[in-house]
């Protein structure tokens, strides 16, 4: 027996009602015929226990919906998003990049992922180690989008020691965005220098899409951006060192949940994070991500 997740999207809107009726009952006729056990829960109340040994993880809702859950998921259990309300029916809808599934095709793309057939996207994640001055060792949630890491009061500077690789700065800015290839249309390309993501996107080679990520120090003095080639934008497979000269800071991975830091600690960034498995059903990801740029 295939055992199925659901989690979606509740905020009391009649539109997302309807697609939870609307992929209940095509879950309930495929139970029928090859025997299914699906929980259904809300976004609000899943839990990271109610992940455990499943088959399959449903999402219900947008891309906020998938991003806030996905900490949950282990990178052997596959994920589909299922857009509750696309924007092609609406122009209030969710965009929805990685639901590539919807209500009108979630009857035939369930099928296909019970099947075997969809398209699998391995996908990495990035992740935050805190080492704190006391000696705690402590890692973020995964993060499919992006990373941020700045002062707690935003009306303050986060000041840091940076290091990554052999090369060392002392800088502050407003924050630090740390982007997966995928999740960089989220925050961080619009954060960017236009002239300056523009040069590092255009040397990007196919290859590196899976093992770099970029790194984005968000209004940083013009004076310090000429301190290092990498000092405002980069694009790296390295690990990234910094160590907080803040009073307190916070890294919050996808704008979820907020963890926090003292002066003095020392935070990692890598692509090390578990891998997340991710269904589309009629082009890759990478496919879909060049179809939205063209």
């Amino acid at each position: 027996m295939v055992d199925i997740l659901v989690v979606y999207k509740k905020n009391f809107e009649a539109v997302h009602d309807e697609s939870l009726n609307q992929i209940s009952t095509v879950l309930d006729e495929i139970s029928k015929q090859r025997g299914l056990r699906v929980d259904i829960r809300a976004r609000e109340r899943v839990r990271r226990a109610d992940f455990i040994g499943r088959d399959l993880v449903i999402v219900l809702g947008g891309d906020g919906t998938l991003t806030s859950i996905s900490h949950n998921i282990d990178a052997n259990t596959p994920v589909m998003g299922v857009n509750s309300h696309p924007r092609d029916d609406d122009e209030d809808g969710s965009f929805g990049f990685y639901m590539d599934s919807s209500i009108h095709t979630f009857a035939d793309d369930i099928q296909a992922a019970l099947d075997g057939k969809a398209i699998v996207n391995d996908l990495p994640r990035l992740q935050a180690i805190i080492d704190t001055t006391s000696g705690n060792r402590f890692t973020t949630d995964p993060a499919m989008n992006d990373l941020l890491i700045a002062n707690t009061h935003q009306y303050a500077p986060s000041r840091y020691h940076l290091r990554r690789g052999e090369d060392k700065l002392v800088q502050h800015s407003s924050g630090l965005i740390f982007s997966t290839w995928l999740g960089k249309g989220a925050w961080l390309s619009h954060a960017a220098n236009e002239q300056e993501y523009n040069h590092i996107s255009d040397s990007i080679e196919s290859d590196e899409t899976d093992s770099h990520y970029f790194m984005l120090a968000r209004d940083i003095p013009h004076s310090q951006r000429k301190d290092s080639p990498w000092a405002s934008l980069a694009w790296t497979s390295e690990t990234t060192t910094l160590t907080s000269d803040m009073h307190r800071g916070m890294i919050v991975p996808d704008g979820w949940d907020e963890v926090h830091f003292n002066r003095g600690a020392t935070i990692t960034v890598n692509l090390e994070a578990p891998r997340i498995r991710l269904l589309t059903f009629r082009q890759s990801m990478i496919q879909r991500l060049n179809t939205y740029q063209s």
